[in-house]
């Protein structure tokens, strides 16, 4: 081993970090097993990287390359790659997909959707469903967990957007960085590590292998670099993983961007996604480190090729590696091995709360006029209706088919979901009222079942999922068609919405109150009817803007989205399978409720609107200005008569040379008050923060800037709704 070790190529020591031979040097006098000193925990990880490397053969630091022969200490033949042994004390390596929940096996907690995490604007709750999620993913036998998503809320229409935490990288980052932590240091003892993705611009499901996210320098950083800037700022995930789309022409797992743009400062290492390589020597020598699933293109015998043919170098090869190595000794995958044999269920109590929670504290109160909700103890015969509220599928439909966005599609819960209609039939029934269900696949039937109840529940849906987008924003199964009819038979109609994206309401008029549960995962009934009757108090608040209509989004030419081949058409020819979609971000900054706000177009519900059954007020917003910015102090009051939380949102207005669309998330917090009770909200906004409150991105000069000027600063309830506002000037 000592020979091994003074044999290794000199390319190693001058990629890896500390040097070389100091650290053998300390490996000779440590005491730990001669044959495996990369176990010694009191070693940095770079140090352990190091010395694993040292003691490996070029083939066997080539295996940390690829996802599955890596993760095996036996040699292995895999997709027809023979690799051979790897040195002893190699743990076993085993991915998960995992953006919401773990994929695949059964006895696993169905979380709701991440998007209606994003709509629960709460860290905690992120890093308790992280840490819940770490749990289930090491007892099934899995260490890497592929998540969490994040992208920029291009459109509502992106197959993907239930998977990812809405339009605003705030927001977004912040509940990411929260969830990577959960998962990464939420029980040291059974240690995962994540994987932050998609980097960058998958922003449609839509030939999302064959298209080209174009974009100016400005708008990359930031509208879709800056998610994972934040989420980077607040934690440390492993490994970030690379998209299948090109940005600017060049495809992201070998696009320059993966060097100049997320590995400055970032010292995880960049994977592919499954099928996302399309080369050797141009995506190692861009920045990616890893080929998910299978070796196509980072093979030995390539790799080998590459480094003949000059592409590359046999020590970018060996960094690539260290990168790896050293992020699964810091996620401490070698020094606590998953379970020899996986657990059959991991789907503890805990656990389902944390997923009721979320279920609960996502669900968006859109409406409620004239407050017909909570559910009156009048309400002796209450009306359910829709295929969603059931266990028994209609057509197909069912609880499970809102359950959570997992795989190609909505629905598969790995166990049971708790039913709407069985948790409001047990809730009405605490207070003597009785319930009817009606499935609603036919009109006349549900409007009569509607007509004969003081209170008709109805529930809508739609399905989206990874491999297509939504071909529009209505609901599924003739779902506007029942609202009205059931509308129509009962003036007292409250409508849940089970959807993963935005939703039109052309019956948004004739109904008293909308919930947004989103896919609320397998403890949704529970939730949902907690919500209806007031148990829980409402506090959710949208991630993203609902239009009133899809001409409204600012994607509106074929240009934007779909994007558009070299013949203008939107549609690919037939047989041809290479061409290139061009999608041209040309909206540039002006995503998500930023557009709206510059464009003076009104949306259906503003970013960050939720509605509550109590009442807030908001006074006395003060700005002290300090050398890095300025930290802004106001005061949230419950006027109402029951307990509430409120999320308080501060927003900012750049000075108009900073060429800037509308205003921006600049800080949020929440705050649970008594009746009468009020508290004072401080949010310290710094120029220097991850999500670059006070600056723009200077093309000319490489770096993030603050422009001088007069920064105006608003605070209140949702994007729309801002009553305090102030202003201050900065150098």
């Amino acid at each position: 081993m000592r020979l091994l070790r003074l044999l290794l190529p000199v390319a190693l020591a001058a990629v890896v970090a500390p040097p070389l031979q100091p650290a053998l040097a300390a490996a000779a006098r440590d005491p730990y097993p001669a044959e495996c000193p990369w176990m010694n925990t009191r070693k940095s990880a770079g140090e352990r990287a190091a010395l694993l490397l040292a003691a490996s053969t070029p083939e066997q630091r080539m295996r940390w390359l690829v996802e599955h022969p890596a993760n095996q200490p036996s040699g292995t033949t895999f997709s027809g790659v023979t690799y051979p042994p790897q040195v002893p004390c190699t743990p076993n390596v085993t991915y998960t997909d995992g953006p919401d929940s773990v994929r695949g096996p059964a006895g696993v907690t169905t979380f709701p959707a991440q998007i209606g995490l994003a709509a629960s604007w709460n860290a905690d709750l992120a890093f308790a469903k992280g840490r819940a999620q770490g749990a289930e993913a090491f007892g099934k036998g899995r260490n890497v967990v592929l998540g969490p998503g994040l992208a920029s809320g291009r459109t509502p229409l992106s197959g993907r957007t239930p998977e990812y935490l809405g339009e605003d990288a705030l927001l977004g980052g912040t509940l990411a960085a929260a969830h990577v932590n959960g998962l990464q240091k939420g029980d040291p003892e059974r240690p995962v590590m994540a994987v932050l993705k998609h980097y960058l611009g998958n922003e449609q499901e839509l030939d999302r292998q064959l298209s080209s996210s174009n974009m100016d320098e400005r708008t990359l950083r930031q509208v879709y670099d800056l998610p994972f800037e934040v989420t980077l700022g607040g934690s440390s995930p492993g490994a970030v993983m690379c998209s299948y789309n090109q940005v600017n022409g060049v495809y992201a797992c070998e696009n320059p961007m993966l060097k100049e743009v997320l590995k400055d400062g970032f010292d995880g290492y960049v994977m592919s996604d499954f099928g996302s390589v399309h080369s050797t020597g141009p995506s190692v020598a861009a920045g990616m480190d890893q080929e998910l699933n299978r070796p196509r293109f980072l093979t030995p015998d390539l790799l080998k090729a590459a480094i003949a043919a000059g592409e590359i170098s046999q020590a970018q090869l060996d960094a690539a590696a260290f990168r790896v190595v050293r992020a699964y000794l810091k996620a401490g995958l070698f020094d606590h091995p998953v379970p020899a044999v996986p657990a059959e269920d991991v789907s503890t109590p805990e656990h389902k709360a944390v997923s009721q929670a979320i279920a609960a504290q996502g669900s968006v109160l859109l409406k409620n006029d004239p407050r017909i909700l909570p559910i009156s103890k009048r309400a002796g015969r209450i009306a359910v209706i829709g295929p969603t509220a059931s266990n028994t599928p209609t057509n197909g439909v069912s609880a499970n088919t809102v359950c959570g966005m997992r795989g190609f599609g909505a629905g598969d819960c790995k166990i049971t979901p708790v039913a709407p209609l069985d948790a409001i039939t047990r809730r009405a029934a605490a207070q003597g009222a009785t319930v009817t269900f009606d499935n609603g696949a036919d009109l006349a039937s549900a409007a009569a079942t509607a007509r004969d109840a003081d209170v008709a529940i109805v529930f809508g849906y739609y399905t989206m999922g990874e491999g297509a987008d939504r071909p529009n924003l209505n609901l599924d199964n003739g779902g506007d068609a029942l609202i009205e009819a059931v509308a129509a038979a009962n003036p007292e109609t409250v409508v849940v919405l089970e959807t993963g994206s935005a939703v039109l309401m052309p019956w948004l008029g004739r109904v008293k109150a909308v919930l947004e549960a989103w896919y609320p995962g397998d403890q949704q009934g529970t939730a949902i009817a907690r919500l209806l009757w007031g148990d829980d108090n409402p506090s959710g608040r949208l991630p993203m803007t609902f239009p009133k209509d899809v001409a409204d989004l600012p994607t509106r030419t074929p240009e934007q989205y779909p994007g558009v081949f070299a013949d203008g058409g939107t549609v690919r020819p037939p047989g041809d399978r290479t061409s290139i979609r061009q999608v041209n971000y040309t909206e540039g900054l002006k995503v998500g409720y930023k557009w709206y706000d510059s464009e003076g177009v009104e949306p259906l519900f503003p970013f960050g609107h939720g509605l509550s059954y109590t009442s807030f007020a908001y006074e006395g917003l003060r700005l002290d200005r300090h050398r890095d910015g300025f930290t802004a102090r106001f005061r949230v009051r419950n006027t109402g008569a029951r307990t509430g939380t409120e999320t308080a949102q501060l927003y900012v207005t750049l000075p108009g040379r900073a060429a800037e669309p509308g205003r921006r998330l600049a800080g949020f917090e929440q705050v649970t008050l008594r009746p009468g009770q009020s508290r004072t909200i401080e949010v310290k906004v710094r120029a220097d923060a991850a999500d670059h409150p006070l600056s723009v991105w200077d093309t000319a000069a490489g770096r993030w800037t603050t422009v001088p000027g007069t920064y105006r600063v608003q605070a209140g309830r949702s994007s729309r709704d801002l009553p305090l506002s102030a202003a201050v000037r900065l150098p």
